[in-house]
């Protein structure tokens, strides 16, 4: 979308916002450098940096008030289950809603008049239109600019190779419990720097929340980043699931699928609007309001 607004094929926005929760890959880091510099930047539209902290740190650190990763639970009498899921509405929505009432000139706890709003573009493709949802807050109006041009997702990576973006990275925190064994494999494989962060934080995390074990709560059972409820460095992320072997047919039939996608199943990414844990569509994290 930030590219289409860019070359005149859609309205120009007015800013695009990334949702940055500290702990991303640094191919997104990259990846959103490059599309600064390169796109957004030759267009005079301001890409601005949000954020409620750093994810990681904040996750170990016993002082700070942490909004809990959906992490999976063995409990003490083995019975598997999971924490409950907070970091979203925490690290992407809130900070985004932040920036847009600063940009209305209403920041919290301001009343925002009612009439006053963005329009706030949400980027799910025709694959997924009966997701399309309106806004939660009345200062902020979703639009679907995907679907009313009707382009689906082939379409879009289509686009981004014709401006060589075909490498486009996914989104997500390096370390989300979401991620399936082809995402596990693919940092494993690619970025042992990465991989080695990873298995320390799923150690570091192996008795759940740091500020409950701080206060001597009582520890109800083991948390775990994978959903075999292991060791990260011991899971059986070379498992190939029947879900990945059917996302990678997909993919085959797809000719416009990138490299990425085919060579390594890459899961899809994380976004403010759309968290994989919720079964929701996917897109990147930028807000782009005008």
């Amino acid at each position: 979308m930030l590219a289409l607004s860019a070359q005149g094929i859609l309205p120009k926005v007015d800013y695009a916002i990334f949702a940055d929760t500290g702990w991303e890959p640094r191919a997104v880091y990259f990846h959103l450098d490059r599309l600064e510099r390169e796109i957004a930047g030759p267009a005079g539209i301001p890409v601005l940096r949000v954020s409620s902290g750093n994810i990681r740190k904040d996750a170990l650190d016993p002082d700070h008030r942490f909004a809990s990763m959906p992490l999976y639970i063995l409990n003490k009498d083995g019975n598997p289950g999971m924490t409950r899921r907070q970091c979203t509405g925490e690290y992407k929505i809130k900070p985004i809603k932040k920036k847009v009432r600063e940009i209305l000139g209403y920041p919290y706890p301001a009343r925002i008049p009612k009439g006053i709003f963005v329009e706030q573009w949400v980027g799910i493709s025709t694959d997924e239109f009966h997701r399309a949802k309106d806004a939660d807050v009345s200062y902020m109006r979703n639009r679907h600019p995907l679907i009313d041009i009707g382009w689906s997702r082939s379409d879009c990576v289509r686009y981004l190779t014709s401006l060589g973006l075909a490498d486009t990275p996914k989104s997500s925190c390096l370390g989300c419990p979401f991620h399936g064994n082809a995402q596990w494999r693919n940092i494993r494989d690619t970025s042992p720097e990465e991989w080695a962060d990873v298995v320390a934080f799923d150690a570091a995390i192996r008795q759940g929340n740091a500020r409950a074990n701080a206060s001597g709560n009582r520890l109800l059972g083991q948390a775990f980043l994978h959903r075999s409820r292991v060791p990260l460095d011991q899971a059986p992320v070379d498992h190939v699931t029947a879900a990945e072997w059917a996302a990678r047919q997909e993919e085959l039939d797809d000719r416009a699928a990138t490299v990425d996608e085919l060579e390594n199943g890459v899961a899809a990414g994380c976004s403010p609007w759309a968290c994989r844990g919720d079964a929701e569509p996917v897109q990147d994290d930028f807000g782009l309001a005008s």
